[in-house]
C-alpha cells in the first residue's frame, strides 16, 4: 500500500510539473505574440516609432508670434522621420539631383504626378521630398504608397490650414474683405487695394518660403547637399527623360551660360512645349520644374526682407518682381528646346480638391509623350540661344496684393530666421 501511495504521489508531482511547464511556455508564447502584434500595430499606425537614434535632429526656432497647437507639434515631429524605402534604396547616387514636390490638397492631381515620376529614368537614384501645405490624410496615403525611390514627407507645421481658430488661420477677430479696423474693431492690415488677408491665399507664399528654408537649411538629408535641387508641383506632369535632362543641364550651366542661375525642365511660358531647335535656350526662370544650387539659395535668402514685404501673394511673381531684379544683373535659366515637364492644372492652386470636381478634361490628363521624350534629348555640343528681352513684370510693378497684413510679413521673416 505504501509503495502504491508513493507511486501516485510521484505521478501527481510529475503531472503538476508538466502543467506548470506548459503554462510557462504558453505564457511566454502569448507575451511574444502580444509584443509582436503591438509593435507591428505601432509601426502601421505611426511613423514616429521609426528609429531616429542615428539621425541629426535640427530644431527650428519657433516663430515668436505663434502658439503651436497639437497638430502643429505632431507635424513638427513627423518632419524628423527618416526617408522611406531605405531598405530598397540604401544609398543615393553620387551627384544626384534632389527632387522636391510641393503639394496642397488635390489628390487626383497628386496621383498623376506620382505616376509620371514612377516612369522617370533614374528616379531610383535620388531622394524625393514631398512638402505638404498642412495635413490631409488622402494626400498622405498617396505618398506613403511610393515605392520607386527614397521618399521623405515634410508637413508645414504653421500652415493656415491647421490653425482653425487663430492666426495664421482664420481668427474670430480678423477683419474681412474691406472692413475698416477702427469701425469694426477688428484686427488686420489691408493690402494696397484695401483688402484684408485671406488665409487660404496667403498660405501659397507661406508654404513656398517655409519649404525653401526648411529644405536648404533645416533637413538632415539636404542641409549639406552641395548640388542642385529640383522643385516641382502637384499639377506638373513629368516626362520620362526629365531627370537625365536635368543632370545634363546642371552640368552644362556654368560652362554654357555663366548668366544662368538655374536650370528648367519647361519654358517660362507654361503653354509652350518648346521651340524644338538643335540648341539650348536661356531665358527668364520659369515656375515649372526649376532647379538651382545652394549659392543661389543664399542669394535668395539674403533678400528675405524684400520677399516678405512685397504685396503679392504669389511667390513666383514676388521673385520675378523684386528678388531677381535686386541681384544687379539679368537672371537667366538654362533649358532644352523640348519640354520635359508640363503644367496640366486648369484652375487655382486651392481649387479642384474633390475627385469629382478636379480641374481637368473629363478627369483625365491627355499628354502625348513621344519616343524622343523618353530618353535624354539634350546634346552637350549645342550652342545657347538667349532671350534677352522677354515680356514680364516691369520696374514699378507693385504686385497683385493679398499680402498686406503685417502679421503675414512678420511670420515670413520668422521663417527666414528658423535655422540661422
Amino acid at each position: 500500500m505504501a509503495s502504491c501511495k508513493k507511486g501516485r504521489m510521484k505521478d501527481a508531482v510529475f503531472r503538476r510539473l508538466v502543467s506548470v511547464a506548459l503554462i510557462t511556455v504558453f505564457g511566454i508564447v502569448l507575451i511574444l505574440i502580444l509584443f509582436r502584434t503591438n509593435t507591428i500595430s505601432s509601426l502601421i499606425n505611426s511613423d514616429i516609432y521609426e528609429s531616429t537614434e542615428s539621425i541629426e535632429i535640427i530644431e527650428p526656432k519657433i516663430p515668436k508670434l505663434l502658439l503651436q497647437n497639437e497638430l502643429s507639434v505632431s507635424l513638427h515631429k513627423r518632419n524628423q522621420i527618416p526617408p522611406r524605402n531605405l531598405d530598397f534604396y540604401p544609398k543615393l547616387v553620387k551627384d544626384h539631383v534632389v527632387i522636391v514636390l510641393y503639394v496642397h490638397n488635390r489628390p487626383q492631381y497628386l496621383q498623376i504626378v506620382i505616376d509620371s515620376l514612377s516612369r522617370v529614368e533614374g528616379i531610383s537614384e535620388t531622394l524625393l521630398i514631398v512638402s505638404h501645405d498642412g495635413y490631409f490624410e488622402e494626400m498622405n496615403k498617396i505618398v506613403e504608397g511610393i515605392k520607386f525611390c527614397q521618399v521623405k514627407q515634410i508637413f508645414a507645421p504653421y500652415s493656415p490650414h491647421i490653425f482653425s481658430n487663430s492666426f495664421p488661420g482664420v481668427s474670430p477677430r480678423d477683419c474681412k474683405d474691406k472692413d475698416d479696423p477702427a469701425e469694426k474693431h477688428c484686427e488686420g492690415t489691408p493690402d494696397q487695394y484695401g483688402n484684408h488677408r485671406s488665409p487660404t491665399i496667403v498660405s501659397l507664399k507661406h508654404h513656398w518660403w517655409w519649404m525653401m528654408n526648411t529644405v536648404w537649411d533645416g533637413l538632415t538629408e539636404t542641409r549639406h547637399h552641395s548640388g542642385h535641387i529640383l522643385f516641382i508641383e502637384e499639377d506638373h506632369f513629368i516626362y520620362p527623360n526629365a531627370y537625365r535632362n536635368m543632370q545634363l543641364l546642371t552640368e552644362l550651366k556654368s560652362k554654357k551660360c555663366p548668366d544662368c542661375y538655374a536650370a528648367n525642365l519647361a519654358p517660362s511660358e507654361v503653354k509652350s512645349r518648346g521651340e524644338r531647335w538643335e540648341s539650348l535656350v536661356a531665358e527668364r526662370m520659369g515656375n515649372v520644374g526649376y532647379a538651382f544650387n545652394r549659392t543661389v539659395w543664399r542669394k535668395i535668402h539674403n533678400k528675405a526682407a524684400g520677399f516678405c514685404s512685397f504685396d503679392d501673394y504669389n511667390w513666383d511673381i514676388t521673385m520675378w518682381s523684386t528678388v531677381y531684379p535686386s541681384f544687379g544683373s539679368p537672371v537667366y535659366t538654362l533649358r532644352g528646346s523640348r519640354t520635359s515637364a508640363v503644367h496640366f492644372g486648369k484652375c487655382g492652386l486651392h481649387q479642384g480638391h474633390s475627385r469629382n470636381l478636379a480641374c481637368m478634361d473629363n478627369g483625365n490628363v491627355n499628354i502625348v509623350v513621344d519616343e524622343i521624350d523618353k530618353v535624354a534629348n539634350i546634346k552637350p555640343e549645342w550652342e545657347v540661344r538667349k532671350y534677352e528681352h522677354q515680356a514680364g513684370y516691369q520696374a514699378g510693378f507693385k504686385g497683385w496684393g493679398g499680402w498686406g497684413d503685417a502679421r503675414d510679413r512678420e511670420l515670413c521673416m520668422e521663417f527666414a530666421k528658423m535655422y540661422v
